[in-house]
């Protein structure tokens, strides 16, 4: 007798262990491990100099802009690596005075209160955006490595030297391509700007275009909001890549302005496909062939030649046809709020939580009495950062890979001796940095040899075990004060996202209704709707992935996400209805619009009244 099999129910994965065991799936490019490894050369520089404690200062730079540099355009890289070094030189300045600060034999005090009180205002800085993020953290880890790294360079020579490391890495990375070799034809160089000169800014271009390929395949089936959500991801990076500082008012080559052309073209197809996956029905397969090969002349720098044209038999497919006919004229083309926003409830709360936890474990190290006592406070630093993931992830890989790469280091230093192997690893660490970017807890054991090695080339005693040590504890102050009820509404983070959010898509809506002519003034408007949507998700699906103490009830501000999702679409259809056509809305989009509005009305009531949230 043969006994039944019953499955065994598979429980999935609470979401909090999910993200810690999820990693990016993003390409790593060749130039970028390059550049890492490069940027390592002052390093070697100053041994060859016999002044190794020199070399520490700018190989943190160099750490810390490779870290920083992420794909994209050239000239974003240098807001994005730039701006935030010019922040460490100032942190570690900072530091270097902050000991001679207050009465001898008072640093136990004096020191955690200074490094809390600038948490709070680094804290409240990095609420207003990733760029300003990544100043505010620069800004206090070299400040409390400036204050405890006992190097014999006066302050400001570390400041420059940390600038040297910066601003040679930023070279590196203006000046060296993302890849090795891109596919573009020797006679279109002329034209393309040069081989790989915008590779960043192009690969991001043609991202929006295959994106919208993607979304006219998935239309009809149950994929269409995720290739929506794709397709506002690429526009947003593509916005970034293109939106970097300049040296003139415009575009400064014929390259750069014909890939401003080629993303304001994109716009329009952005939303005719938007539209048509809108109404849920299926289209037919060479609908998403124009788009492909649009972006396959993005990345080539080639014509894009006959593009097929779908069958004009709907506003959105009229839509669509007119979109193609104006990106073949692009492409075919040839040349001749944030200080209210830091103050404010969200920027208060976060800053406070850095102040905690860097003042705290400042004074626990210093009490305890540690040699290397800034690397518990610059530890906390870097752990109460929301960029980089769920709390319990963050706290969990950051352990991890403490735990790995102080073992890699302790390997690797008991079987060779001197600068130059230290050197060595420096560099390999750099040249990993790229890769290490896929999960923070390789991030942390690539940065934890890194560090160790330039403990070491500054002439401390190897302290690999005691890194780890006190990263665990600052890893449990971190864990701790991130829990703690402060004073006020919990989650200002989620809620300030949502509502501008919310704001945005009503301007969107409005101003569709008012002047649905102004094709320019809806792009850009529906830019802000669907960019301010893509943060709001990010920053609810950060707060579902946390523990069930900090995540709080967050099913309230799903249904705001998803009513501001179905109200954004609904909107740019009716767009393109009304600017087809030129009449009244038809009583179905109507019923549709006021549908959206009194859901998203009441989805915004509960989450309200809810009172708790991450």
């Amino acid at each position: 007798m043969v006994s039944p099999v019953f499955p065994l129910a598979v429980r999935p994965l609470p979401l909090w262990l999910g993200h810690v065991l999820r990693t990016q799936r993003a390409p790593v490019h060749g130039g970028a491990v390059l550049r890492g490894a490069l940027a390592m050369l002052p390093l070697l520089l100053a041994v060859a100099a016999d002044r190794p404690t020199a070399g520490v200062p700018a190989a943190l730079g160099a750490m810390f802009a490779g870290i920083n540099d992420r794909p994209g355009g050239r000239r974003s890289s240098v807001s994005r690596v730039g701006v935030p070094a010019l922040a460490g030189a100032a942190g570690l300045l900072i530091g270097s005075l902050l000991p001679a600060v207050g009465p001898p034999g008072a640093a136990m005090v004096v020191l955690p209160v200074l490094l809390g009180a600038l948490g709070l205002l680094a804290g409240a800085l990095s609420s207003t955006g990733p760029v300003a993020s990544a100043c505010g953290t620069q800004l206090l880890v070299a400040a409390v490595i400036g204050a405890g790294m006992p190097l014999p360079e006066p302050g400001g020579e570390r400041a420059l030297l940390f600038l040297a490391g910066a601003g040679w890495a930023l070279l590196l990375r203006l000046v060296l391509p993302s890849r090795f070799l891109l596919p573009v034809p020797p006679s279109r160089r002329r034209t393309s700007g040069g081989p790989y000169r915008y590779d960043g800014e192009r690969e991001a271009v043609a991202s929006v275009y295959a994106a919208v390929a993607g979304l006219l395949r998935a239309a009809g089936g149950n994929r269409a909001p995720a290739r929506r959500a794709a397709l506002t991801a690429a526009l947003d990076q593509a916005q970034d890549a293109l939106s970097g500082p300049r040296l003139r008012r415009y575009a400064s080559s014929a390259a750069e302005r014909r890939l401003h052309a080629q993303y304001a073209a994109a716009l329009p197809l952005a939303e005719a496909a938007t539209a048509l996956a809108w109404a849920g029905e299926p289209l037919p397969g060479r609908v998403a062939e124009g788009p492909l090969r649009l972006a396959h002349a993005v990345r080539t720098g080639s014509a894009c030649g006959a593009l097929p044209a779908p069958v004009r038999s709907g506003a959105g497919l009229r839509a669509l046809d007119d979109a193609l006919l104006a990106a073949a004229e692009a492409f075919d083309h040839r040349p001749g709020q944030s200080l209210r926003r830091a103050f404010g409830p969200a920027g208060r709360e976060y800053g406070f939580r850095v102040a905690l936890c860097c003042g705290v474990s400042a004074a626990v190290a210093l009490g305890l009495d540690h040699e290397h006592w800034y690397w518990m406070p610059a530890t906390a630093v870097f752990l109460v950062k929301p960029d980089l993931g769920p709390l319990v992830s963050r706290v969990l890989s950051r352990a991890a890979g403490t735990v790995v790469g102080a073992a890699v280091f302790a390997g690797f230093f008991a079987l060779v001796a001197g600068p130059l192997p230290a050197v060595a690893a420096v560099a390999l660490c750099g040249a990993l940095i790229p890769v290490a970017t896929r999960h923070f807890a390789a991030q942390t054991a690539v940065v934890t040899v890194l560090v160790l090695s330039l403990v070491l080339l500054a002439g401390e005693p190897q302290a690999a075990w005691g890194r780890v040590v006190e990263s665990l504890t600052a890893c449990a102050i971190v864990l701790l004060v991130g829990h703690l009820p402060l004073p006020g509404q919990r989650g200002n983070r989620v809620r300030d996202a949502v509502d501008t959010a919310v704001a945005a898509a009503h301007r969107y809506l409005r101003h569709v209704l008012a002047h649905p002519q102004d094709g320019a003034g809806r792009g850009v408007l529906r830019r802000d709707a669907y960019r301010s949507l893509a943060v709001a998700r990010s920053a609810l699906d950060l707060s579902a992935a946390e523990l069930p103490p900090v995540a709080g009830r967050t099913a309230e501000f799903e249904e705001v996400a998803g009513a501001l999702e179905r109200l954004v679409d609904t909107t740019t259809a009716c767009a393109v209805h009304l600017h087809d056509r030129g009449a009244a809305l038809p009583p179905s989009h109507a019923e549709r619009i006021a549908e959206h509005l009194a859901a998203l009305d009441a989805a915004h009531r509960a989450s309200a009244r809810s009172g708790v949230l991450v």
